[in-house]
């Protein structure tokens, strides 16, 4: 079964950082895009970011702009989230996830075709 793992979450004050990780599990990351998730309690899950196959596309949510990098090495077959300056509006569950179904290395993932889930890893921010 594919599987992706989530790592890196913790519990931090407002303004720090964390780096988040996702590693591909029995597969490789190679023909995959890979988006970030964020789900808060109460909250529905929320997009945050994504990266295409080659990682030369990327996207982010306006609410993380300019604090937060996705990347990815294929070789070591793992993509990260890093994310600065963080708020406790940035708390939540995040959770990677990975689709092979693009039409090229530079395209985005889609929603929808999001076949790869992770269990997610805690971030809570708090002071």
């Amino acid at each position: 079964q594919l599987q992706v793992v989530e790592s890196g979450g913790g519990e931090v004050q407002p303004g720090a950082s964390l780096r988040l990780s996702c590693a591909a599990s029995r597969f490789t990351l190679d023909y995959y895009a890979i988006g970030w998730f964020r789900q808060a309690p109460g909250k529905e899950r929320e997009g945050v970011s994504s990266i295409s196959v080659s990682g030369r596309s990327t996207n982010y949510a306006d609410s993380v702009k300019g604090r937060f990098t996705i990347s990815r090495d294929n070789a070591k077959n793992t993509v990260w989230l890093q994310m600065n300056s963080l708020k406790p509006e940035d708390a939540g569950v995040y959770f990677c996830a990975a689709t092979a179904l693009v039409t090229h290395r530079e395209e985005l993932p889609c929603s929808k075709y999001l076949e790869v889930w992770g269990q997610g890893t805690l971030v809570t921010v708090s002071s």
